[in-house]
């Protein structure tokens, strides 16, 4: 057996994904810390001084078409690779039907 001199080790490195191109080379990933300890939740707002029970108002929903939900989810997408949580919201209140088109009446 002979000796072939020095080699050196080469790491591997994966290509970034599309994500990781869209948002940057500092993005980091958000992590959440759970506790165990559970403590009684105080508040000094009650809900007492309004009389009798209260019914929820209506909310307007709409019948939402292929198309809607098509384009929700582009406004979705677009919204968390540009980080506009108004524009995903947007997207997510198309794809249900609750973004308010044709509810209002226009008086000319």
């Amino acid at each position: 057996m002979f000796h072939r001199g020095r080699t050196t080790r080469t790491t591997r490195t994966t290509k970034p994904t599309l994500m990781t191109r869209l948002r940057g080379p500092n993005a980091r990933t958000q992590t959440v810390k759970t506790t165990t300890k559970t403590e009684p939740v105080t508040s000094h707002r009650t809900n007492r001084r309004h009389g009798g029970m209260t019914t929820g108002t209506h909310h307007h929903k709409r019948k939402v078409t292929f198309g809607d939900k098509v384009s929700g989810a582009m406004l979705k997408m677009k919204g968390s690779i540009t980080r506009r949580p108004g524009v995903k919201a947007a997207g997510t209140r198309r794809m249900h039907g609750t973004d308010g088109r044709r509810s209002h009446h226009h008086v000319y």
